[in-house]
């Protein structure tokens, strides 16, 4: 089981739940974050961070959620690993 990261986050991207990933598994797309599932070891870190709410478990998210982070394209250029490196989205409350 791995986290998935939901429709709250699309045009937010706060990032707090970057700063807290112990294993940088997280990847910035052109309007939300995404969780990498071969890289997610369920420690539940990044899940009281993301102030929207936006991060769950797979069986807890949507079927297309839980496919839309599956299907990303994941490549290094886009991993985060910290919050400074995420480009916030247009509904992002600082």
């Amino acid at each position: 089981m791995a986290h998935v990261v939901g429709e709250p986050c699309v045009k937010c991207k706060y990032g707090d739940c970057v700063d807290v990933c112990p294993v940088n598994c997280f990847y910035e797309g052109d309007d939300m974050l995404y969780i990498n599932p071969d890289e997610c070891i369920d420690c539940d870190a990044c899940v009281p961070e993301c102030p929207v709410n936006a991060i769950t478990t797979d069986s807890e998210a949507k079927p297309e959620w839980v496919e839309k982070n599956k299907s990303f394209p994941y490549a290094e250029d886009k991993r985060r690993t910290s919050k400074n490196d995420v480009t916030h989205g247009p509904n992002h409350k600082a």
